[in-house]
């Protein structure tokens, strides 16, 4: 079982030490688990299918025209001379997060289900 701790669950954490639960013990197992999968899905080739099919649907839903036309946005007001690739990032990374139409993440997340559901173990 995986726990995931947030700020909020701060005044839980004496309890949990109680009960021999600590949270760098539960983070330690999430990060393991977290290798463990993208480990498998690169040795099985799914990754770079899943990073394709997310490529194909953001280029045929427009989103890549989109953050194209947000990054010249971007150094059109600040001059190309003051932006670097990192301040293009840090500027357009959460509007492109939020423009990525829910039938891309919802089909993404139901292959990734699918996989791990085939390659419990």
């Amino acid at each position: 079982m995986v726990v995931v701790f947030s700020l909020f669950d701060a005044d839980r954490l004496p309890n949990l030490a109680r009960s021999g639960i600590s949270p760098t013990n539960t983070m330690n197992k999430e990060a393991r688990l977290k290798a463990s999968i993208n480990q498998k899905l690169t040795e099985t080739g799914e990754r770079d299918r899943l990073k394709e099919l997310l490529r194909a649907k953001l280029t045929e839903c427009g989103w890549k025209d989109q953050m194209k036309a947000q990054c010249k946005d971007v150094i059109k007001q600040k001059g190309l001379e003051h932006v670097t690739v990192e301040d293009l990032v840090v500027e357009v990374t959460p509007k492109g997060r939020a423009l990525v139409p829910d039938s891309v993440k919802k089909e993404l997340l139901q292959r990734i289900r699918a996989f791990l559901t085939q390659h419990a173990s």
